[in-house]
């Protein structure tokens, strides 16, 4: 894949897997929370729940530029367009 010259600013990112690793990361941290509770580990369950706080920051983000739909993006042979500022 070549390269259109400014990936950092208008790199794309798989979304939908994105999606999914949030999904199984939402799932994996309450099951950790639950366990922790119950078997008396409340350090670790605090820790799960900062896992779950942040997986759920990423889901929000994911899903906001999942509803935001497609946007342009310029094939290879086409030189970056800077916006105006």
């Amino acid at each position: 894949m070549r390269r259109s010259g400014d990936e950092p600013r208008h790199a794309r990112s798989a979304l939908r897997l994105r999606l999914w690793l949030s999904l199984w990361g939402v799932a994996a941290s309450v099951f950790g929370i639950t366990v922790f509770a119950l078997t008396g580990h409340p350090g670790w369950a605090l820790v799960c729940g900062a896992a779950l706080l942040v997986v759920l920051v990423d889901l929000v983000m994911v899903v906001r530029h999942l509803r935001q739909g497609p946007h342009y993006q310029p094939g290879p042979d086409v030189p970056p367009y800077h916006h105006p500022e």
